[in-house]
């Protein structure tokens, strides 16, 4: 049943008519200043940028004359992606902010875009590979998973409504608690066919109200599965809402089987975080210092006054602290946090930035940077700004939190010291991102 949920995606991908409402950011469609010029007639102002040294100069220049040709690469269709939909965001921001002059004062509106601009990452995004290759916000991914599978309902509804069941609903119990009366449903039909209590279910019935009704997609795989909404008697003589179940509205019991395996097997539509790629001088990364609020575990409200009352303690409290006290306030800190800013500084200065869930290991951010090295596969070091040494033997199953590297760090790049010979020979020694990840580096 998993390989026909993952044909059914493969399928559908495929298929042109079946693409999602609402535009997506993808590096195949225009550069990003045609595409903001689309989206407002005022242009973002031209700054000439500094601060970058000869080699890196060289490197950025060669990545424009090969950037045509690095088009149709994923990670680098990820990367400029996210940026483009972080340039049309602003650009929004400020066509709304500018259609809002009458309500909001002048000053707020440069107070609130100027913080907007000291945020190290506009927002978090992510992707859905199974469905397409857009980079959004995870809010407007769950509206486009929604539209995306009740698309499919005429084709293919009994698939499709046990994945609107997995993942068109918050409450996980309840989704769980819904699946396995609806498979009892079913079970109660295939294994006693002649029954008609089993044919029929009353929707007045206090366990279908509270344990299948308020589930979306319950109804779509009940009509799948044959039923459908009749008026008839009740036990009191009294004509109420029933769902009848109808043997020649489905193939065969077979298909009743393959309906109660698809239930237990479906699993909701997952999205992946999206790293958010973005390359900064050190000019840049002083400035941008700022975590947006979907960074956040907790609402902006909840952590004032959480601080509030923090304050208020320690002030209420002179009392020495000891080092596990310390730490344990440390955990309970950052455990505010669901994602996390991490920047690697290499030794010309260049600052690499990608966001990770706190809950992510170690070994994700060695990839994240090995993957973008021009020397890829040679091994390197991190180090933290308390100078600990990450190794990818010892520390690849640790998490951020674990690591202390939340809610934002930045970590140190150095060549590892069995391939400083190898490097120091190469031309392009003090070339350290690949040339296409240079192109990335962002005007001030």
């Amino acid at each position: 049943m998993a390989e026909k949920i993952k044909k059914f995606f493969q399928r559908k991908k495929a298929d042109a008519k079946f693409k999602l409402a609402g535009p997506g950011y993808k590096l195949s469609e225009s550069t990003i200043s045609s595409q903001s010029s689309n989206n407002s007639k005022k242009e973002l102002p031209v700054v000439k940028r500094s601060g970058l040294s000869e080699e890196s100069k060289v490197a950025a220049e060669a990545a424009l004359s090969r950037l045509q040709q690095t088009r149709d690469n994923p990670a680098f269709n990820t990367s400029l992606a996210a940026i483009k939909a972080q340039v049309k965001k602003e650009l929004e921001n400020e066509k709304a902010c500018n259609s809002q002059t009458t309500d909001v004062p002048k000053e707020k509106a440069e107070t609130e875009n100027e913080a907007i601009r000291n945020f190290a990452a506009s927002g978090v995004y992510f992707k859905c590979p199974l469905i397409s290759n857009d980079i959004l916000p995870r809010d407007e991914w769950k509206r486009n998973i929604k539209t995306f599978l009740y698309e499919q309902l005429e084709e293919e509804r009994g698939l499709t409504a046990c994945l609107i069941i997995q993942s068109c609903n918050s409450n996980r119990e309840k989704v769980d608690t819904c699946v396995e009366t609806l498979c009892k449903y079913l079970e109660n039909i295939v294994t006693y066919p002649e029954e008609e209590k089993y044919q029929k279910i009353r929707m007045s019935n206090r366990v279908f109200n509270e344990r299948v009704l308020p589930i979306e997609g319950s109804m779509e795989l009940l009509l799948a599965a044959g039923f459908i909404q009749q008026k008839l008697p009740n036990a009191d003589g009294i004509e109420e809402d029933f769902l009848v179940f109808v043997k020649e509205n489905v193939p065969s019991v077979e298909s009743l089987i393959a309906l109660i395996e698809a239930l237990r097997t479906a699993e909701p539509i997952q999205l992946e975080l999206d790293r958010n790629l973005q390359v900064l001088l050190p000019s840049q990364a002083a400035n941008k210092v700022q975590l947006p609020p979907s960074f956040y575990a907790l609402t902006p409200e909840e952590l004032k006054r959480e601080h509030q009352l923090r304050t208020e303690a320690i002030e209420r409290s002179q009392m020495l602290r000891t080092k596990a006290m310390r730490e344990k306030d440390e955990l309970r800190e950052m455990k505010k946090y669901k994602f996390a800013i991490i920047r690697i500084r290499f030794p010309d200065g260049i600052l690499l930035q990608g966001t990770f869930s706190v809950y992510e290991r170690y070994n994700e951010i060695h990839e994240f940077v090995q993957e973008n090295l021009e020397h890829s596969g040679l091994p390197f070091v991190l180090n933290t700004p308390t100078g600990h040494k990450l190794i990818p033997d010892e520390d690849a199953n640790k998490t951020l939190i674990d690591l202390r590297l939340v809610p934002a760090t930045v970590l140190t790049f150095a060549w590892h010291s069995s391939v400083i010979e190898e490097i120091n020979s190469s031309p392009n020694k003090d070339v350290f991102l690949k040339p296409e990840i240079m192109v990335l580096v962002q005007e001030i």
